[in-house]
């Protein structure tokens, strides 16, 4: 019987979103800046599920932590909202505090209008009449509070799908038999098994010797049970600051309902790996002790809905081409014993590197049974060997996003989700969005009607790579000719940007022309960020040595200004200086009392940047 201290609240809005992993923050901001009012619910009191400071697992993605990166040749790093959140937590998190990590992005969705935040809240019914969900249950025991929340469209960021569940959409679990989608590297026999959870845990070093006692309930292991997982050794795991990825357990279980019995085990497989690093031999460990380690487990599979596609393990290595495509991946096929520590003559990881970046659609994120239903994160359409690769955070980060500005369009444009998908000037408005939210498709280019910069003439200060300045409108923002980037077929080969000559030459610059006056609303800039090398938020020492972090990338654009002409008179309209970021907005209104100004010419004029000694811009658009 429900308790009569019950406060129920009706809520309306646009998208429900349920989960605030990165998917879900991801999608959330997208739906919410596109101009739709959104709820997100967290389970949790902070945002980021496994990046989240109750976890701390590293943000990866295709890039694969830089082993994809070579500059100026493949530069596959996430952009969009995930390289937005990644630049500001390197500038204001030097000091690499999980906690500040949460409250970036807290910050990050206090700040959205459209946006509102139910933390500690859980999704835990959904009434759903003909297909169609019509609301949701949502209940937050730390105020007894019970939400109805009506909404046009209802996203399952989740991870475990539990707003999917009930709703009823169809699902997939364990691992599919290698007959059931011509998967190679799949097994010959479907089972029930998935990969499974982590605990990680931080030490620090002391001044002196501190002693180590394992609780009873400890596991017990010997150099032997560990032959195959690296520990107390610098660059193979990361060293005893970061834990081990590898304490790994429970797969074979079903990782939602015993989930508990889970986080028990993982936590005396913890005890236990840290007691045999202290005392069961020299690891270099004496004056180190457990600074803190996780109670939540770091959760890689559970459920996979079933979208109208299935992505599967050939898609990925074949680069398939998908005319639906909203964001793209490329960490390897990443598979693990199920049994995780349990299996110790199995290696902890087996990694199928893929030759290219691949396409991710929207159908793999649009229930094939509940019309208004999307889904973002590792609980995507996709098989078991598919999402082993698409599951990394950054990817699920860019998916959320693809997800959230689709559903903004289809909620806009009154569009059912359905008739999306079969709706070719839906998408390229959808992919179109993408590209001017500094969002990479492979083979999407600019096509905006509303970009005046795809109408004006271009002329540069002197430059070093003699780029085609038409190539800064071409929304491919960067270069991924080189090895092991994107198919040669379906992308723009070279830098991609303008790299002027060095800075105390001379001032470099970038004008825009225009035959006749035009009404200038808006500027966007893209800078270069380094995508090329790693950047993520880490505990880990020796991931810190790949990045330069707690300071603005060194290619990027620090100080500029940008000036109009009308009738021979140039007016400084910008002047920004101590940049960071990649994308850039400025828009006249917040500068001014008018919205627009007339103008039949724009320069753009770099004065420094962070660290090079010239300058390099990938993008410029003028609305």
């Amino acid at each position: 019987m429900p308790s009569k201290n019950i406060k129920k609240q009706t809520l309306n809005t646009d998208i429900l979103i349920a989960g605030g992993g990165m998917s879900g923050v991801s999608a959330a901001l997208a739906a919410a800046r596109n101009g739709s009012k959104v709820i997100l619910c967290q389970d949790r009191p902070v945002l980021g599920g496994n990046a989240s400071s109750e976890i701390r697992m590293h943000i990866v993605g295709a890039d694969m932590s830089g082993q994809r990166g070579i500059e100026l040749e493949t530069e596959a790093r996430e952009t969009g909202i995930i390289e937005e959140i990644r630049l500001d937590n390197c500038i204001h998190n030097p000091q690499r505090s999980p906690s500040m990590f949460d409250l970036i992005l807290y910050d990050k969705c206090k700040n959205e209008p459209n946006l509102t935040l139910l933390l500690n809240t859980s999704v835990t019914q959904a009434e759903v009449i003909n297909n169609v969900i019509q609301n949701v249950t949502a209940e937050r025991v730390s105020t007894e509070d019970q939400f109805t929340i009506n909404a046009q469209i209802f996203i399952d960021c989740t991870g475990d799908g539990r707003l999917g569940i009930e709703a009823g959409a169809p699902f997939m679990e364990g691992r599919e038999a290698s007959s059931d989608f011509s998967e190679n590297l799949a097994l010959e026999k479907a089972d029930n098994k998935r990969l499974g959870s982590t605990l990680l845990f931080q030490a620090k070093k002391h001044d002196a010797p501190i002693p180590f006692v394992a609780p009873s309930w400890a596991r017990k292991f010997t150099e032997e049970d560990l032959k195959l997982r690296p520990h107390a050794s610098k660059y193979l795991d990361y060293g005893l600051e970061y834990g081990y990825w590898w304490v790994e357990w429970g797969g074979h279980l079903d990782t939602i309902s015993q989930n508990e019995e889970i986080r028990d085990e993982l936590l005396s497989i913890v005890m236990g790996v840290w007691d045999h690093v202290k005392n069961g031999g020299d690891h270099g460990a004496e004056q180190w002790a457990l600074e803190w380690f996780g109670f939540l487990p770091g959760k890689r599979e559970s459920r996979r809905f079933i979208g109208h596609h299935v992505l599967t393990q050939n898609d990925l290595f074949e680069s398939r081409k998908f005319d639906d495509a909203i964001a793209y991946g490329g960490w390897p096929i990443d598979v693990h014993p199920p049994e995780g520590v349990d299996a110790p003559e199995i290696p902890p990881c087996t990694q199928h590197r893929l030759p290219l970046l691949y396409d991710i659609p929207l159908a793999a994120c649009v229930s094939s049974k509940i019309n208004n239903l999307m889904f973002a994160g590792r609980n995507i359409s996709a098989t078991h060997l598919a999402f082993a690769s698409t599951r990394v955070m950054a990817t699920c980060s860019v998916i959320g996003q693809g997800v959230g500005t689709s559903a903004s369009y289809a909620i806009k444009n009154e569009v059912a989700l359905p008739d999306i998908l079969k709706n070719r000037e839906a998408i390229t408005n959808i992919q179109q969005q993408l590209l001017k939210d500094d969002v990479f498709l492979i083979g999407i280019f600019n096509e905006d009607p509303n970009d005046l910069a795809l109408k004006a003439t271009w002329e540069t200060s002197e430059s070093q790579n003699h780029q085609n300045c038409s190539e800064l409108c071409s929304g491919q923002t960067r270069s991924l000719h080189g090895e092991s980037g994107a198919p040669l077929s379906r992308i723009k080969k070279g830098t991609n940007r303008w790299i002027s000559e060095p800075i105390n030459t001379e001032e470099p610059s970038i004008e825009l022309n225009w035959k006749n006056p035009i009404n200038i609303k808006q500027i966007q800039l893209i800078f270069d960020t380094g995508l090329h090398r790693m950047l993520t938020m880490t505990l880990a020492d020796a991931c810190l040595e790949l990045m330069q972090w707690g300071k603005p990338q060194e290619e990027t654009v620090r100080d500029y200004h940008i000036d109009i002409c009308l009738n021979n008179k140039w007016t400084t309209l910008f002047q920004i200086e101590n940049n960071h970021q990649r994308l850039r907005r400025h828009d006249v209104n917040e500068y001014q009392e008018k919205e627009s100004v007339e103008a039949d010419a724009l320069r753009i004029t770099v004065t420094s940047t962070n660290g090079l000694d010239h300058a390099r811009i990938c993008e410029v658009r003028v609305y």
